[in-house]
């Protein structure tokens, strides 16, 4: 892999998980904005050294230990950062099952995200789809088991893959659920949680959020070394926005549309390369710049119309 592919893969990594974690600072700011100065600092400081090195470094390990169990958990740290042509072979074969898998995880999230989720119509037809919110299990049933079909029949793990995927979705939504609870006792103006309870909220509810960006970044890359680099810079400016910039930020008001339609893409390029049909490694993060570039296109035009 050549100097630019790496930069480009890093870069994309970075902006991706900034923007699939718009809400998240959203909600971080809100919480914040009802704390001490000194809570706000520690937050920011020892809350960042956590959502990078802990979460988003942890993360990683967990999926590609699930995807390499015989390798325990020594073989996995060691392999993710080993250069060595045997290490790398028996990773790779783990490739096409965790790219299923996290490319069905993905797709569940957008295909709920335009079934169900309250949202700002950005294209024709997400009115009349958030209308027939109905047919979302429908739609990932069917989706399910027509991928299983083509999948069992190149490889049964790929299947399987294909179904832990699905499963993974659910049990994140639930958590998903749980933080937005918390989420709203934090918020809550007679709230009497201390400061510290509200910190171990916030790392808990970032945790949950950061999934979304962990599992996509593996449509860019399966180098971990790679995922650190670009989803820690991600969090970075996420923590940046959080502080500085994030009342600017809520008036783009198509960003998570563009973050949601960048994640399905995604999804079907991991699904697409679980099957053989190798992507370019510029493919993710363009496609990623592109679909966002857009929602932000737009976003500028809603804000022009509405100044006059």
């Amino acid at each position: 892999m050549d100097i630019v592919s790496i930069l480009l893969i890093i870069l994309g990594l970075a902006f991706f998980e900034a923007i699939t974690s718009i809400d998240n600072a959203i909600i971080n700011a809100d919480i914040l904005g009802r704390m001490s100065a000194r809570a706000r600092k520690w937050f920011l400081l020892w809350g960042l050294l956590i959502a990078v090195f802990v979460v988003r470094g942890l993360l990683p390990f967990l999926i590609m230990l699930a995807a390499n169990p015989s390798l325990g958990p020594v073989g996995v740290m060691t392999a993710m950062f080993s250069s060595d042509p045997a290490v790398a072979q028996a990773m790779d074969r783990s490739g096409p099952v965790l790219l299923i898998g996290g490319g069905v995880f993905l797709v569940f999230l957008f295909l709920h995200w335009l079934f169900m989720e309250p949202k700002r119509f950005g294209l024709p037809g997400e009115e009349f789809i958030k209308s027939q919110a109905v047919w979302f299990f429908a739609a990932i049933s069917v989706f399910l088991a027509g991928l299983t079909w083509f999948a069992i029949n190149r490889d049964p793990m790929m299947a399987f893959g294909a179904v832990v995927g699905s499963t993974a979705f659910f049990i994140v939504h639930g958590f998903k659920q749980n933080a937005e609870l918390a989420e709203t006792e934090l918020l809550e103006a007679g709230s009497n949680m201390s400061d510290l309870s509200k910190l171990l909220y916030l790392e808990v509810i970032d945790a949950t959020f950061s999934i979304d960006g962990v599992v996509g970044a593996f449509a860019f890359t399966l180098a971990i070394p790679l995922i650190l680099i670009g989803n820690g810079i991600g969090a970075m400016v996420v923590r940046e926005l959080t502080v500085r910039n994030i009342e600017n930020v809520k008036k783009y008001v198509f960003l998570k549309n563009g973050a949601m339609y960048s994640i399905f893409v995604l999804g079907l390029i991991m699904i697409a390369d679980s099957f053989g049909f190798r992507m370019p490694v510029w493919a993710s993060p363009l496609a990623t710049f592109a679909i966002v570039g857009f929602f932000y296109w737009k976003s500028l035009k809603h804000l022009k119309v509405n100044k006059t």
